[in-house]
C-alpha cells in the first residue's frame, strides 16, 4: 500500500498512491492510519485523487476506519475523490456515511469545524459535571 503523509498543523494529509483499492489494501491502510490516534495531532485527511476504483468491502473499512477515528475524538475526512469511485460508494450506499470534501482546504474546514465542536462538547460536559 503506497501511502504519502504530510503532516499539517492540526492533522495530517495522507494521499493513496494506488489506482485501484481493495479490502486487503484497506486493511493494511487501517494499520498505518490507526496509530495516528495516539499522537497529539490526531485527525487524517485522507487524499483520494489517485484511486480510479474501489470495491465494496474497501468502502466498508473507510467507513470503519471514520468510526474508529470518531470514537477516539478525532476527524477523518475523505477528500479528492475521483467520480467513478463516488458514484460507486454512492450506489452501494457508503458515501452518505462518509466525511467527503472535494479538496483538502474544504477537508481542513470540516476538521476545524469537527475540532470547535469536541471543545464546546468538553466545556458543555465539564459545566454539568460541575453543578
Amino acid at each position: 500500500m503506497n501511502l504519502k503523509t504530510d503532516t499539517k498543523e492540526k492533522f495530517h494529509a495522507i494521499t493513496v498512491l494506488e489506482n485501484n483499492l481493495s479490502a486487503g489494501m484497506t486493511d493494511r491502510m487501517a494499520d498505518s492510519l490507526i496509530p495516528y490516534l495516539e499522537n497529539e495531532v490526531k485527525n487524517v485527511v485522507l487524499k483520494m485523487g489517485e484511486v480510479n476504483n474501489i470495491d465494496v468491502a474497501a468502502g466498508e473499512k473507510l467507513v470503519q476506519i471514520q468510526q474508529r477515528f470518531y470514537e477516539n475524538n478525532a476527524s477523518f475526512v475523505l477528500c479528492e475523490i475521483q467520480k467513478v469511485p463516488e458514484t460507486f460508494l454512492d450506489e452501494n450506499e457508503l458515501l452518505e456515511m462518509m466525511n467527503v470534501t472535494p479538496t483538502e482546504s474544504e477537508a481542513w474546514d470540516i476538521v476545524q469545524m469537527e475540532e470547535i465542536e469536541r471543545e464546546l462538547l468538553d466545556d458543555e460536559n465539564a459545566y454539568l459535571t460541575e453543578e
